[in-house]
């Protein structure tokens, strides 16, 4: 299998803009949805103040990245038209820009029109694309010259990589530097199949590009513990701690603080070393 390197992880740096982030000690990304339909209910936030809110927990518990969602993702969910989708998002990043106006700004949509908006009027950083991509955001975000997260829906380890190298290629070709790996925990996986991935995680390393896990109070974790997903932060913790310690850059979290100092323990851990 041929596979295209063309943003070391030796780096540690994902260039934003002209502004450099580093990833010499893990990140973490805070999850604001602005839809009412997210699968954790305590994560909606549909009112302005709600939303500020949550603007400003998540810079002080000590995430680096605000990620933005107007569009639920979850199985089974009917997603909202582009209109609406974009709708809530211009609230949502009015009020960060207003609240936070040095803050890191990721936008998770699946659709190029949205990402052009979200960049072009408002400045985001980053797209977050948890698909798995098309040639047409492919050709937007290299375009719009930002960070693209590029998430897997592949069920197994040798196919994700197969695919992620194809997709690299493709990115490549239209001249994106910058791309953030997500394994896609939750999509397109069974429960046995996200723990096979989780086991295997570090085999990602041979891509050398910064590893974003995103499994927060996921079903792969209530599913399994026999919870639900108000339920699921010390088991959440505990996968946050493995990913760290196989390889993982980014979590994307909905309780910033615990992921926070996690993030710290484990750094004690590497200094060790």
């Amino acid at each position: 299998m041929n596979i295209l390197i063309f943003a070391s992880s030796m780096d540690k740096m994902i260039n934003i803009k002209g502004r450099l982030l580093t990833l010499e000690e893990p990140q973490v990304m805070g999850i604001l949805n602005v839809t009412p339909d997210s699968f954790y209910a305590d994560s909606r936030m549909v009112t302005e103040e709600a939303i500020a809110d949550r603007v400003r927990q998540i810079i002080a518990e000590g995430a680096s990245i605000i990620d933005i969602g107007a569009c639920s993702t979850r199985p089974g969910s009917e997603p909202v038209d582009a209109e609406e989708e974009m709708r809530r998002l211009r609230v949502g990043l009015s009020i960060i820009g207003r609240e936070q106006p040095n803050a890191i700004v990721s936008v998770d949509t699946f659709r190029p029109e949205v990402a052009r908006m979200a960049v072009e009027e408002y400045g985001a950083d980053i797209i977050n694309d948890v698909t798995g991509g098309c040639d047409e955001m492919y050709r937007m975000v290299s375009r719009l010259r930002v960070p693209y997260i590029l998430t897997s829906v592949q069920p197994t380890l040798r196919e994700l990589l197969m695919t992620f190298a194809d997709q690299l290629q493709q990115l490549r070709n239209y001249g994106m530097k910058d791309v953030i790996l997500d394994p896609g925990f939750g999509f397109g996986k069974t429960l046995e199949q996200n723990y096979a991935l989780m086991d295997q995680l570090e085999r990602l390393a041979i891509l050398e590009l910064p590893l974003l896990v995103g499994i927060s109070r996921k079903s792969m974790i209530y599913r399994l513990l026999g919870v639900d997903p108000a339920e699921a932060l010390n088991g959440t913790t505990a996968l946050h701690m493995t990913a760290l310690m196989k390889g993982a850059y980014i979590l994307r979290v909905h309780d910033v603080k615990e992921a926070v100092e996690c993030c710290r323990i484990y750094h004690a851990i590497k200094n060790q070393e």
